[in-house]
């Protein structure tokens, strides 16, 4: 791996475009997953830092920045997503380094947070309103205008992609943004908060203070100068958000997990499907909310499906991010025996390991490791089968017919993603429109980052969108206005 570039996050809180010490002083260590060694800290900001950052971006909002032509800010986001690809090799070895995952993942979420800004920077003077035919004597008009000052907090999953999937559509609709990243991996929202200064994002647009989510967190979701909320992360952190929205009368959005089904049809291409199946478990060590993590079979062709991915999981292998294999290690200790304790509980219950992955031989003895793992069958009322597990573990369930196929996809909370596998495109099309979920590919799943395409959840993953043209929707507030001309 390149060298650790220089830290940004010892320098503080960022705030108004310049670093400033955290109010309380103190420091929050980062571990590399790798190893479990600290090798930088962040300030513990709090809510001394939290108003500060609160009252930057209402000024900027008051000032240069609530008065810039859309045009302009999304020239700014523009030059943005070019400073990130100039400086993606920096970018991508902070990202590796802080969650632990293969240099080439973190390289594709740097390409991904550059497009972020690509697409909304054009799509900043682009969000048009309507007129509405009314009475005679009457011209209706809407219009969107920005919510105003906008909290956003990340997890520690894509720092990089959720920096750039939150921020640039808040910042391309009008609004001022105080972010509050994970304590657990931080380090590239801090730095890309100075490139966004380089870029010429006036003082106060974007604000950052890391912090521990009980404190900076706590702070910013109960915040009365905030205009609206997005928040990411779990369904139980979730639920506080959305009910200190609620205190402040302010609107939100929450994406909040899955345990998203691929639905596999006995006449489905095994050879396109299996591979990308595979994938989407072990992508980030299953520590994305979209992870397919629930492989729903026709029971025709289970024995077979079971057969090829036991030969798969046998080879998958969790390595250092220089290593650049299938997956790295988990975030964190805590993240580490959760999994675990998921796995453990499946065995005592008389739920089959099928296969299992490997850690690479001198792999760092005090990484956070936890090789993929593949059960079946699970009972659908199982845990495995119904949580969040958030790790490398996929679980297999067999079905019988199309009827049983729906019914299984959305037996759970959640309700984030899905795909079917078919060559029967009617099928295919008719069980896509009974999941119940925000997205639902066929015969692919994730496809290219999706910048482009809506997306968020129904169910307890959540109410809102984010990426698409939809995001700007939801940063915006729409406005009638109405001129009795006579």
């Amino acid at each position: 791996m390149n060298a650790i570039p220089p830290n940004p996050a010892a320098k503080g809180v960022f705030i108004g475009n310049r670093w400033r010490p955290a109010a309380a002083g103190r420091t929050i260590p980062v571990l590399s997953p790798s190893d479990g060694r600290a090798f930088a800290a962040i300030a513990a900001g709090t809510a001394e830092d939290v108003d500060a950052a609160v009252a930057a971006a209402r000024a900027a909002m008051e000032g240069a920045w609530g008065r810039m032509p859309a045009f302009e800010r999304g020239r700014i986001l523009s030059r943005l997503s070019r400073l990130i690809e100039e400086n993606a090799a920096e970018l991508a070895t902070l990202e590796a380094r802080d969650t632990g995952k293969p240099m080439k993942q973190a390289r594709a979420d740097i390409v991904a947070c550059a497009r972020y800004f690509e697409f909304y920077g054009g799509g900043a003077d682009k969000l048009h309103g309507e007129t509405i035919p009314f009475l005679p004597g009457f011209f209706v008009a809407t219009e969107r205008e920005p919510h105003g000052v906008c909290g956003v907090i990340i997890p520690w999953n894509y720092p990089a992609q959720m920096f750039g999937r939150t921020t640039a559509p808040a910042l391309a609709a009008g609004n001022a943004v105080v972010m509050k990243p994970a304590e657990e991996a931080c380090l590239t929202p801090l730095r890309l908060a100075e490139l966004a200064a380089e870029a010429g994002l006036p003082e106060g647009a974007l604000n950052i203070v890391p912090g521990l989510g009980e404190e900076a967190g706590a702070a910013l979701t109960a915040h009365a100068g905030l205009d609206f909320l997005s928040f990411t992360g779990s369904p139980e952190v979730g639920t506080l958000v959305q009910a200190a929205a609620a205190r402040n009368h302010i609107g939100c959005t929450l994406e909040l997990g899955g345990k998203s089904p691929h639905v596999v049809f006995a006449d489905a291409d095994l050879d396109a499907a299996l591979p990308v199946i595979a994938a989407t478990i072990v992508q980030n060590a299953g520590q994305t909310c979209s992870a397919g993590s629930r492989l729903l079979v026709e029971r025709a062709v289970f024995d077979a499906v079971v057969e090829r991915l036991v030969e798969r999981f046998g080879t998958l292998t969790a390595g250092t991010p220089e290593a650049d294999l299938d997956l790295g290690a988990v975030i964190s200790a805590r993240q580490k025996a959760r999994i675990e304790g998921y796995c453990s509980r499946a065995g005592q219950d008389g739920i089959r390991l099928l296969a299992e992955g490997k850690v690479a031989e001198g792999s760092p003895e005090g990484g956070f490791w936890v090789p993929p793992r593949l059960y079946g069958p699970v009972p659908g009322g199982h845990q495995l089968a119904r949580e969040e597990v958030f790790g490398p573990v996929l679980a297999m369930l067999p079905f019988n017919d199309e009827a049983d196929a729906v019914r299984s996809a959305n037996d759970t909370e959640f309700g984030l993603m899905a795909a079917v596998w078919s060559r029967d495109g009617g099928r295919a099309l008719r069980v896509a429109r009974q999941i119940r979920a925000g997205q639902v590919y066929i015969n692919a799943f994730g496809a290219g980052g999706g910048i482009e395409l809506p997306f968020g959840g129904m169910k307890k993953s959540g109410h809102g969108r984010e990426k698409g043209f939809e995001a700007l929707y939801e940063f915006t507030t729409l406005k009638t206005i109405i001129t009795k001309h006579g």
